[in-house]
């Protein structure tokens, strides 16, 4: 049973159990050092300098609260203890050579000693752990702190991982880790951050710092749109002709994906097509889509033509080496020729094309449908899971969308614009990309404002996939997560600094509602101060 159905047991059902407990053990005569949970069973062994016929000091202290994190832990057994925090000379020890990098970065960020592979037990120990739970999912961890000791479990490295994140923030500013034993796990699989690098580029070592931001937080992709009308941002060898003078080597996207995948972040990349491909198409003008009267059409490739696909294909079997991630976001959105009164009579290259393919009712829809097909069939004989936006999409056509094809959820004001309920009745998977709470453009364009933490935190759930009204419970499943994402519409509207201090609530509202989407414990206002501690 997943733990979002679990609560908390209440703070005074647990200390009358404690009393009782402690009753009882002292009508035996035993000293109190050998429960030291808050249920009354063991609570191991006692420390070395308490007698057996004398009082454990656990008896002397309050019953522990929850840590204090972003996002909040879901579940957490409260026990009487010291808690523990850092101090020199305290080791963090592995179990297995897998967990190295998790328990050097821990290490390192509380100034401990990192020992390696140990089987004694010290004083202070940090014990990381690959251990198997019936049901539990690998992003799970288990962190108890007791004895003076704090061991976290996972069963597997990433759930590991989360918990050595959640102990860094609990000790934050001098603080104490709390005794008692957190059981944690994300609602959903999917927790996101999406980040234009194309209308504006990024340096690398400030995409570093938000990998190592993202990390702490427990988000577990970074997306990078990397290609659009303005410039083509990731250096290539099978195009080189394409790549915008400010870019990213191969060299710095390697050190960001590798950087990403020591904090178990998965890189997915973006090259949106057949539209926002004006960066390409500078260097091809020969493939740009013109219409009936030979105007070109904005950022638009000519599906019709052959050549078309070759050169997308080309780059998305280059960078299958790049980005090794499981996932591969197609873009697909905004076509325009797709966005006219009626696109077989003003692209009849593609209206005759279309009827070739698909027989005389075939229409432009169905080739741009093909199209999406065809580029995600590239990127799955890679084993990669393809996305592509709702506008992507179209509802009326002969060719269908390959059923593997996610839907990344953005808006509802596209041409045609449909529900979400019709993509979730459908079956279809879906990540919720709302641009209602979630788009950070910068500029604030058209209709777009900066998206606050507080509206996030109070008002958006993953079920929140358009506008501000929540679909059917009974979707719940096929909504795989979600991403916050940064547009750079108006490039120069703020510097990279102003970026990151800007969307630092906001990404720490988004994690909260996608690790546990119910309401949150804290007020805004404490949640916010929460963030200046720990984030």
């Amino acid at each position: 049973m997943s733990r979002q159905g679990r609560r908390r047991k209440p703070a005074n059902k647990v200390r009358q159990r404690v009393v009782i407990a402690a009753a009882a053990v002292a009508a035996l005569g035993v000293g109190v050092g050998l429960w030291a949970t808050a249920d009354g069973g063991p609570g191991g062994s006692a420390t070395s300098d308490v007698s057996a016929d004398q009082p454990s000091p656990t008896g002397s202290f309050p019953l522990s609260q929850a840590p204090r994190t972003i996002p909040a832990v879901r579940e957490h057994t409260p026990a009487r203890g010291p808690g523990w925090r850092p101090e020199s000379g305290h080791r963090v020890t592995v179990a297995s050579p897998d967990l190295a990098d998790e328990g050097r970065l821990v290490a390192d960020e509380l100034g401990l000693t990192y020992a390696g592979e140990k089987d004694d037990s010290r004083a202070g120990d940090v014990r990381l752990e690959i251990k198997a739970a019936k049901g539990a999912g690998p992003e799970s961890y288990t962190m108890t702190v007791r004895d003076g000791r704090v061991t976290v479990t996972g069963p597997a490295e990433a759930g590991v991982f989360y918990g050595t994140r959640t102990l860094k923030q609990t000790v934050a500013d001098g603080a104490t880790a709390p005794e008692g034993v957190v059981k944690d796990e994300p609602a959903k699989p999917r927790r996101g951050f999406m980040l234009d690098i194309a209308r504006k580029h990024f340096s690398a070592d400030w995409i570093k710092d938000r990998v190592r931001e993202l990390g702490d937080l427990k988000f577990n992709e970074l997306g990078l749109h990397f290609s659009d009308d303005q410039a083509f941002r990731i250096e290539s060898s099978s195009h080189p002709e394409v790549v915008s003078k400010d870019h990213l080597t191969k060299a710095e996207m390697k050190q960001i994906v590798d950087l990403a995948a020591s904090r178990h972040i998965t890189v997915v990349p973006e090259i949106d097509s057949p539209g926002h491909l004006g960066a390409v198409i500078a260097a091809h003008p020969d493939l740009q889509l013109r219409n009936a009267q030979g105007v070109p059409t904005r950022g638009a490739i000519d599906i019709s033509n052959p050549k078309a696909a070759e050169i997308v294909d080309d780059l998305l079997d280059e960078y299958a080496d790049l980005f090794p991630g499981s996932q591969w976001h197609l873009g697909a959105d905004e076509y325009q020729a797709l966005t006219v009164r009626d696109p077989q009579a003003s692209y009849p290259q593609l209206a005759a094309a279309a009827r070739k393919a698909y027989g005389p009712d075939g229409i432009v829809a169905d080739l741009t449908t093909a199209w999406l097909n065809g580029r995600a069939a590239v990127v799955m004989a890679h084993d990669r899971t393809p996305r592509a936006w709702n506008d992507g999409f179209f509802r009326v056509t002969s060719v269908k969308p390959a059923p593997e094809i996610q839907v990344a959820y953005w808006t509802g004001k596209e041409i045609g614009a449909r529900q979400p309920d019709e993509y979730l009745s459908a079956g279809r998977k879906v990540l919720n990309y709302n641009d209602e709470f979630l788009y950070y453009v910068l500029g604030e364009p058209q209709t777009f404002v900066y998206p606050t933490g507080e509206r996030i935190y109070e008002q958006w759930t993953p079920r929140v996939l358009r506008g501000t009204e929540a679909v059917p419970a009974r979707y719940d499943d096929q909504i795989l997560g979600g991403s916050f994402a940064v547009w750079c519409d108006i490039s120069g509207a703020q510097t990279e600094a102003q970026v990151a201090d800007g969307i630092r609530l906001p990404l720490a509202a988004t994690v909260q509602k996608l690790w546990d989407p119910g309401k949150p414990e804290l007020s805004w206002a404490d949640f916010k101060t929460l963030a200046g501690r720990v984030t």
